[in-house]
């Protein structure tokens, strides 16, 4: 059986349409965004990293001097890790 023409109105709406609708999906992407628009996250996780690290030496070497952290006693330890665990996590944010 033979195809029937297409007017040439109809094949120019279509074609619009479509546009239209590449344009929506490109719109979409970059609302949702990119990853590169992280770029707050390896300051942050290699800053608690080393804030955490320096939590559990201060606390080996001079947690007897510091009052507040004398007082919290073992628990620097937990701190200290507890901060290096947040940047690991921070960590698999990053792209």
């Amino acid at each position: 059986m033979p195809e029937s023409r297409v007017r040439p109105e109809a094949a120019q709406k279509k074609k619009l349409r479509r546009l239209e609708q590449v344009a929506e999906v490109q719109r979409e992407k970059e609302r949702v965004g990119r990853p590169g628009e992280r770029r707050w996250v390896p300051p942050v996780f290699i800053s608690a990293m080393l804030i955490g690290v320096a939590w559990i030496v201060v606390a080996n070497i001079a947690a007897s001097s510091i009052p507040f952290m004398a007082s919290l006693g073992q628990w620097n330890i937990l701190i200290g890790m507890g901060l290096i665990a947040v940047a690991f996590v921070l960590m698999t944010l990053w792209k």
